[in-house]
């Protein structure tokens, strides 16, 4: 009897095992089954969870199908008098020949009655500017006005029909890492689509300072220029301006002016016929390692100011030497780009809340900004200030500062040939206007030479070295 239990229970065992290891094996959720989706999970439900094996593909089609139509062509004729002195010369002849030159890019409808935003190098000198719609029509197109600091131009064509326009996105809130389209009509070929992700935010390719970038890995070649970056919503975040690459043609990265940017400049435009600059009245630089231990600093990013300028939104606030930036509003400042692109979107009596450290601790104060023209800089006893409208038109520039008054000792002999004078360059830099001069003279040593072309009040170009 003892030995048919012990058989029994044998069985019994047997049987389970063989049940148990059917079940794990080859049942509709074992390892062996035909169900490949599902994946078993040893910890309890609480711990564990059924995760899918392949990711969810991203659809642009509808991003794409928005875009293309709001993406036009830009022609872009000049025509310049060319003279031949030799034949002038000996021959007497005195006809003069027209040459005609023609430029391309892509422009964006930024409303149903014909404005679109294109960049300002897109249609340079330009005698004649021509449109043409995703649909074929062209059109000619008006000039409305131009920021040449920021590359931005603004046009207007007379449709007889209302037509597509993209809308704006706020570009300070795309993150790295988030897909995006880059939409052009280059050559006049219709719309093309290439699709990338966002590299990296606030780049600064300029020397100056000035800008502010979307750096993206979506393919842009010449040809794209002016076109739309949009977001797979088909919301414009900026526009196409420029690639960096050794060749010419696309190499891994290109860049777009951030949408906030443009669009404050396209309004400025429509409003006031140019730009509205407010300016926060400070001076410094971005922090990093070296930087930080030069100064004394804990802290490796933020705007470290250096100067405050007279008269500025940010004294009367009480922003002092020394003090660290890290914050606008809302937005992070991390890098000198970071602050000049958020205060680029801003205008004079523009309230922004600055956040900022003291002593190692964090305080906030609103500063008013103001207008960029009240501002003047300093430099080896020379005291610079933007030029205005009258000094644009008599000599004919669109850029340069103008010396206002002179301590250097060194410099007062010459000082009623040099007082109102127009500096174009310094060491070959372009003197654009006192934004980019204070930068220039932020990275030289007291004690350093330093070249200056210049304009005098007759007319007359001449260089000094001080």
């Amino acid at each position: 009897m003892k030995r048919f239990s012990n058989l029994f229970l044998v069985s019994l065992l047997s049987g389970v095992t063989t049940l148990g290891a059917y079940k794990l094996l080859f049942d509709n959720n074992g390892y062996l089954s035909g169900n490949k989706n599902s994946v078993v999970t040893l910890a309890s439900n609480s711990y564990g969870r059924q995760v899918g094996l392949s990711a969810e593909p991203v659809d642009f089609t509808e991003a794409a199908e928005k875009t293309i139509h709001t993406v036009v062509h830009v022609k872009n004729v000049s025509r310049t008098t060319i003279s031949n002195p030799i034949l002038e010369y000996f021959y007497g002849y005195k006809g003069d020949q027209q040459q005609e030159q023609i430029g391309t890019g892509s422009g964006v409808i930024i409303s149903e009655d014909g404005y679109i935003v294109t960049n300002n190098h897109v249609i340079k000198d330009a005698t004649e500017i021509e449109i043409t719609l995703n649909n074929k029509k062209s059109y000619k197109a008006k000039l409305i006005g131009t920021d040449s600091k920021m590359d931005i131009a603004l046009l207007k064509i007379d449709a007889s029909e209302k037509l597509p326009y993209t809308t704006f996105a706020n570009s300070d809130s795309v993150k790295i890492g988030e897909w995006v389209l880059a939409v052009g009509n280059p050559y006049n070929l219709t719309s093309t689509v290439t699709a990338g992700i966002i590299s990296a935010k606030a780049r600064n390719l300029d020397t100056s300072g000035i800008q502010s970038f979307i750096q993206t890995d979506a393919a842009v070649n010449p040809g794209n220029s002016g076109g739309a970056l949009v977001n797979t919503r088909g919301e414009l975040i900026g526009i196409n301006t420029m690639i960096s690459s050794p060749t010419g043609s696309y190499a891994g990265y290109s860049f777009a002016i951030p949408s906030n940017l443009a669009r404050k400049i396209i309004e400025d435009l429509m409003e006031f016929g140019n730009v509205q600059r407010g300016v926060l009245g400070v001076e410094g630089g971005e922090l990093n390692a070296l930087a930080s231990k030069e100064l004394g600093v804990p802290e490796t990013e933020g705007f470290y100011i250096k100067k405050v300028s007279k008269k500025s939104g940010a004294e009367k606030a009480g922003l002092e030497k020394g003090d660290i930036i890290i914050k606008l509003d809302d937005q992070n400042i991390n890098t000198y780009a970071d602050l000049s692109g958020y205060i680029n979107t801003k205008r004079p009596n523009n309230k922004v809340q600055v956040t900022f450290i003291r002593d190692g601790k964090n305080k906030v104060v609103p500063v008013v900004l103001s207008k960029n023209e009240f501002f003047s800089t300093e430099f080896k006893g020379l005291e610079l200030e933007n030029i205005d409208d009258a000094d644009k038109n008599k000599f004919h520039l669109d850029y340069g500062v103008k010396i206002k008054s002179i301590t250097n000792e060194n410099l007062k002999q010459y000082q009623e040939e040099l007082l109102g004078n127009i500096i174009l360059s310094i060491d070959n830099v372009k003197a654009k206007d006192l934004e980019t001069v204070s930068k220039i003279f932020n990275n030289k040593e007291s004690n350093q030479s330093i070249r200056m072309e210049m304009i005098n009040k007759k007319g007359q170009l001449i260089q000094i070295i001080i």
